[in-house]
């Protein structure tokens, strides 16, 4: 073989080994969005998910609304958690009581009032098992409970992992963590 040749041969080798270097790398964790649901008569008033943000939600309601993100790894592995912050609202219905007209100093008043009620927690939760990452799912179930899930799948399929009723009953006494 002539000089210029292996030369050529040499350089597309080269050319190539470094192209190689030039795809980017499968990414290990995604931002999934955030969707909530209340399983009971509280009001949810802000939550996260490993300090990503999801929507506030009405007593016994959830889903429809999402935000953006939390970050969790593509693939699910044993003992994957989050951190679930909340700040839960135990009267939400109290509002319809309050001083008229809306934002005189009396009905501002009663709604500190209700905000010193709020209560705030904070857990770290287990996820489901997942085979794909899709939308994560917090239930908000009663004594300051907390489930995650994260898969392609939603609430009222049968490969969905969790089968909670829409309207849970806050027990007389919760169990002591």
């Amino acid at each position: 073989m002539s000089r210029v040749l292996i030369r050529v041969l040499w350089l597309t080798l080269i050319s190539g080994l470094s192209l190689q270097g030039c795809t980017p790398p499968k990414p290990v964790r995604l931002g999934a969005p955030i969707e909530g649901y209340s399983h009971t008569s509280a009001a949810i008033n802000r939550f996260s998910v490993n300090r990503g943000g999801g929507p506030n939600i009405s007593p016994y309601s959830g889903g429809g609304k999402q935000n953006c993100c939390a970050s969790l790894p593509v693939k699910w592995h044993p003992g994957l958690t989050v951190v679930v912050e909340w700040e839960k609202d135990p009267s939400p219905y109290d509002s319809i009581n309050w001083p008229k007209p809306r934002y005189s100093d009396a009905w501002r008043k009663a709604a500190r009032d209700q905000e010193a009620h709020y209560t705030r927690h904070r857990a770290v939760v287990p996820v489901a098992r997942y085979e794909e990452l899709g939308l994560v799912n917090v239930h908000f179930l009663p004594c300051n409970q907390v489930a995650v899930s994260a898969g392609a799948t939603y609430p009222g399929r049968p490969d969905y992992p969790f089968h909670f009723p829409q309207k849970m009953q806050e027990p007389a006494t919760c169990p002591q963590p």
